[in-house]
């Protein structure tokens, strides 16, 4: 069925009650089921789920995966199952609609885990409280959906913009609904035969697993002698190390260095397939060209020089040089200024996304025509009251829970209404939110008022940018629930319940797989970041409050050498790109992710995109069977990887701490 909408005559010249009152008449489903009971129960379980895996993916990567359509298939698939079986009658499309807002809420909860708060507790030292997360994260959440409500009616209701990510889930919903369940259900069986794949290779590297099955259940410690479980390396190369070492084999070294010191190592891992997938060739070429330049050029040259030396640990041991340590001493500092400048000149290049600012925070004149769709909208006098009330519960429990002064806390909740306008036109335009790049804007500022306290720049950016995020988010996931004509209060309710269902979800799983006790039941943040779990984005925040904390004193000349030729190509990568309208294959801001990323998920992810890049090459034809399972397929094979790996990795820490 073809989606009603607007033209564009109809847009410039209709009042915002005309086109209420249109969409109330043509659009609009009625009393049809949207946040029954069981659409709420699906959602926050897949919610609880997705974010559990984007958790994961954002501590390897600090790369955000949406997971809308996800949770679209996914709910359609289970209940399309289940009517066939006569277990349940059929989802309706509104419920489905309802499922995925949830579930995106969810996902989005991630956010400050892998930044913000994480960067917090790598400078300080100090464990946050873990009801103290979950509060922070779920108010915060929450001013981001009552500022985004005001601002609904005036992008969706009235100026109709596209917001291209929420539209595609909106045309899928329709085309699942309406003639193509089969290609949905193709689509569901794709994802489900991938992540079973992929979740069967995860236990196969994975000692916990491995535990589980030769010692519990096949009692191989008693019948065959084994003392720890065999596992196949996902590290592939280190069948060559262990050759190597028997038979005095050859060790790849790099101007006198190892190169596993580099953390030049050979990883199949196949979350990191489908994150490159997902990211595309040129953002996975950006990245494997900032690791290259990094490990194998400047790294061994700088080791090579004295600036990036073994330390001596608080208890008097030497720390060897790892990846962990060139990144700390020495990398970091190029590749966060590469991120930063990147990020700013992009955002820069965008005058529309201010100006549309601008605009928007002008308020229209006051008319006499009614609000036609007052009943099913969120009442504005929530956003009204519960914005100042929560914002100032915000600010205290920031002040309360990181020491950060209340007047700073406070000073920084105007720019969530700014930077929240920018967030939402650029997410209406692009799909893209600005985040990095905005919450820098209130970590300098916050940081040039309060040098001292880390946390003052830290957490009310982290703030803004979460309440930003989350409200152009919001906006996004509402967009298909108004071209299928849902109640747009329900969507809020439903939101709410993704924020809790991914705090409950993401909150006890970061102290599971980030903060693990030691064997005195002692946790500690410096087991946060290993080969394992990057933190790149709580790395790129703790470099920039780090920055504003010493300024570039202390820094070696080496390293303030690579942020000015860093600055300097960043500004040429991000013009070229302008002036050749995005064919200038390079970013400046994947160039410094794959700084400070594990070179080896690096090149991961550049397999994927370059499998996924020349599938799509060779299948150019869309009645053929390579471009649907290689191109439409792409979304759900890539989500299969990340999920079934994801959800197995998780399983596998869990049983490493209960056994």
């Amino acid at each position: 069925m073809t989606i009603l909408h607007l033209d564009e005559t109809q847009i410039r010249d209709w009042s915002r009650a005309q086109k209420d009152q249109w969409w109330l008449t043509n659009v609009f489903r009625g009393d049809m089921p949207q946040l029954t009971l069981r659409s709420a129960v699906t959602g926050f379980l897949l919610g609880g789920i997705l974010a559990a895996t984007a958790l994961y993916i954002g501590a390897k990567t600090g790369i955000g995966i949406g997971v809308g359509l996800t949770s679209v298939i996914l709910s359609f698939a289970i209940f399309r199952i289940l009517h066939g079986a006569g277990l349940a009658s059929d989802y309706t499309i509104l419920e489905n609609n309802c499922t995925q807002s949830i579930a995106t809420a969810a996902g989005y909860m991630t956010s400050p885990l892998i930044s913000s708060l994480a960067a917090y507790m790598l400078i300080t030292g100090v464990i946050v409280p873990w009801w103290q997360m979950m509060a922070w994260l779920v108010v915060i959440a929450c001013i981001g959906v009552l500022v985004a409500f005001p601002m609904k009616r005036r992008f969706i209701n009235d100026e109709q913009l596209p917001f291209p990510e929420g539209r595609a889930s909106g045309v899928v919903l329709d085309s699942l609904y309406t003639g193509s369940a089969a290609a949905g259900m193709f689509k569901a069986r794709l994802l489900a035969v991938v992540a079973l794949a992929a979740g069967a290779y995860q236990a196969v590297v994975s000692d916990g697993w491995m535990k589980v099955l030769q010692f519990k259940l096949l009692r191989m410690d008693r019948w065959a002698g084994l003392t720890e479980p065999w596992t196949f390396h996902d590290r592939i190369d280190q069948y060559y190390y262990d050759w190597a070492a028997r038979a005095g084999g050859v060790i790849p070294r790099i101007l006198g260095t190892d190169v596993r010191q580099l953390g030049l190592r050979l990883n199949l891992d196949v979350a990191m397939l489908g994150i490159g997938g997902l990211m595309g060739i040129a953002v996975a070429t950006s990245c494997l060209l900032g690791a290259f330049v990094n490990f194998v050029i400047l790294a061994p040259l700088m080791i090579q020089a004295g600036d990036i030396v073994q330390r001596v640990a608080p208890n008097g041991h030497l720390v060897p040089i790892s990846r962990p340590e060139i990144v700390n001493q020495w990398s970091l500092w190029w590749g966060v200024t590469m991120m930063v400048v990147g990020s700013l000149v992009s955002l820069a290049a965008k005058p529309d996304l201010f100006t549309k600012a601008l605009a928007s925070l002008r308020r229209k004149k006051a008319t006499d025509e009614p609000d036609v769709v007052a009943h099913i909208e969120l009442p504005l006098w929530l956003s009204w009251v519960g914005v100042p009330l929560l914002g100032l519960l915000g600010g205290y429990i920031t002040h309360a829970f990181f020491g950060v002064p209340i007047v700073l806390a406070l000073v920084s909740l105007p720019l969530i209404f700014v930077l929240t306008v920018i967030s939402a036109n650029s997410m209406a335009l692009t799909s893209w939110t600005p985040t990095g790049a905005l919450s820098k804007i209130t970590q300098f500022t916050m940081g040039a008022i309060d040098r001292s306290n880390p946390a003052s720049n830290l957490l009310p950016a982290g703030m803004t940018a979460e309440i930003s995020n989350n409200a152009a988010n919001l906006l996004s996931d509402i967009k298909p629930g108004y071209m299928l004509g849902g109640k747009p209060r329900q969507q809020a309710v439903g939101h709410v319940i993704g924020i809790v269902a991914g705090s409950l979800a993401c909150v006890p799983l970061f102290f599971l797989l980030f903060l693990p006790p030691d064997a005195h039941g002692v946790r500690s943040p410096a087991t946060m970041v290993s080969d394992q779990f990057a933190f790149p984005a709580a790395i790129q925040w703790k470099g920039v409050a780090e920055l504003i904390a010493k300024g570039l004193h202390g820094l070696p000349t080496s390293a303030l050498i690579s942020m000015a030729v860093a600055a300097a190509s960043a500004i040429v990568m991000e013009l070229a790109r302008i002036f050749t309208k995005g064919r200038f294959p390079l970013s400046a801001v994947s160039v410094g992710l794959g700084v400070v990323l594990p070179p080896e998920s690096t090149f991961a992810m550049w397999v994927g995109a370059l499998l996924f890049w020349v599938m799509g090459l060779r299948h150019k034809d869309p009645a053929s069977r390579g471009h649907v399972i290689w191109v439409e397929g792409c979304e759900p094979i890539c989500a299969g990887l990340i999920s079934g790996a994801a959800l197995m990795g998780i399983g596998n820490a869990i049983i490493n701490v209960l056994i």
